[in-house]
């Protein structure tokens, strides 16, 4: 599960956005070790996180533009419609926060670097534990 692909993130990623944001979906295994991963390093850099109804992903709120260069194996990363539109997750799917925004106008988003070095680190720790059975 190693991968050698890189994100190119763009300068503008380095702030926080204006505004909008993407998404990075993730199995959940993999986004519940990254969680730990960017919580153990500092609180401050991992923003809102969702989980789907039957918690088989996890998404992550990422800055706007994060979709045009993400190619991480095993995820996806997709533009959204707009801030607001993930803000309220939909109740009718069971989709939910894991990690709520601060409030309805935080900004924060993780940084897609950031999240794909835990993403890395992460599938390294999950093939570790599955070659040890």
């Amino acid at each position: 599960m190693t991968s050698t692909a890189r994100h190119r993130p763009a300068e503008e990623h380095s702030e926080r956005p204006p505004g909008g944001c993407d998404l990075v979906t993730v199995p959940a295994r993999q986004g519940l070790e990254a969680v730990d991963i960017l919580r153990r390093g500092c609180a401050e850099t991992v923003g809102p996180v969702l989980h789907d109804g039957g918690c088989g992903t996890l998404g992550f709120l990422v800055p706007p533009g994060t979709a045009d260069g993400w190619d991480v194996p095993g995820s996806a990363c997709t533009q959204t419609a707009g801030r607001g539109a993930v803000l309220v997750p939909p109740a009718d799917d069971g989709t939910d926060w894991l990690l709520p925004p601060e409030n309805e106008a935080s900004e924060l988003t993780t940084d897609p670097a950031v999240l794909r070095a835990a993403l890395d680190e992460a599938a390294r720790l999950i093939e570790a534990a599955d070659n040890c059975r």
